[in-house]
């Protein structure tokens, strides 16, 4: 495994650890200014409007899993396929399953460190 590789690995383990404990500050730092999230039934959406839809969803508890089917480097760019497995349940209700893949891709900014900058959130909602 390359350190690119590594380096990208630790980006999706910090993220989902960060997801787990509500951490919205270190979520935020680990994508690029001008991310682009595509989800099922929405307009694409960037950095403000992720943070602002996690701020509603602050005392809901997230848990999940993350699989990284494949993983390829091409210079400052990179794409993840990524296999999610989420439960998310907010306060007094009951807890929500969304499963699914995500294509992911990944730029190393000037200062080296590797970022989310688009990301196709396929997840869907499982019994």
């Amino acid at each position: 495994m390359t350190d690119d590789e590594t380096a990208i690995r630790r980006v999706v383990d910090s993220w989902m650890a960060a997801s787990r404990k509500g951490d919205l500050a270190t979520v935020l730092t680990l994508m690029t200014d001008d991310v682009i999230f595509m989800v099922p039934g929405k307009e694409p959406f960037g950095k403000e409007a992720f943070a602002a839809a996690s701020r509603e969803m602050d005392d809901t508890g997230i848990d999940g899993t993350s699989e990284i089917v494949e993983l390829k480097v091409l210079g400052d760019w990179a794409y993840i396929r990524n296999r999610i497995d989420m439960t998310a349940t907010p306060p007094g209700g009951e807890a929500v399953r969304r499963s699914g893949y995500t294509l992911t891709l990944l730029h190393r900014e000037a200062d080296g460190r590797w970022r989310l900058a688009r990301d196709a959130n396929l997840l869907t909602t499982r019994n």
